[in-house]
């Protein structure tokens, strides 16, 4: 198990967790800024989105929902030691998704790849995740 280092003294704190955390908050921006835009070009009718421009609105809505919870555990991994490879694994496999998820929702009324993969992508994470949790949790 690699050691975390938990002083401050210019050593990177968690850096994995926060290579992920640090993408992830770049993928909610541009999901809002998709948001903003739509807002401002819709903005004779005071910014109200109809479809297909909610979509936007619940391509970030869907981010906010899931990212919190899966960095979190990311987090508490890196804290139980978790070898890297998973952590990287786990980040990827987040952040890859929630692109997917977000060009699928924001892009397209109905099911599409990017939905479809993206959610997949994103459910695989937090289950492997919760599993690596509980079995550092248990043994």
């Amino acid at each position: 198990m690699p050691e975390v280092n938990m002083t401050l003294e210019g050593i990177a704190f968690l850096p994995v967790s926060s290579l992920y955390i640090a993408l992830n908050a770049l993928i909610m921006l541009g999901l809002a800024y998709l948001v903003v835009a739509a807002r401002q070009a819709n903005a004779k009718s005071g910014g109200k989105l109809e479809a297909p421009r909610d979509n936007r609105i619940r391509a970030h809505a869907n981010n906010v929902e899931y990212v919190p919870m899966a960095l979190l555990m990311m987090v508490a991994l890196e804290f139980q030691g978790a070898e890297v490879w998973l952590l990287h694994a786990l980040g990827v496999l987040l952040t890859v998704s929630r692109v997917l998820h977000g060009y699928g929702r924001g892009s397209a009324d109905g099911a599409n790849f990017g939905r479809f993969y993206g959610t997949l992508g994103t459910w695989i994470m937090f289950l492997v995740a919760a599993a690596a949790l509980l079995w550092y949790v248990f043994f």
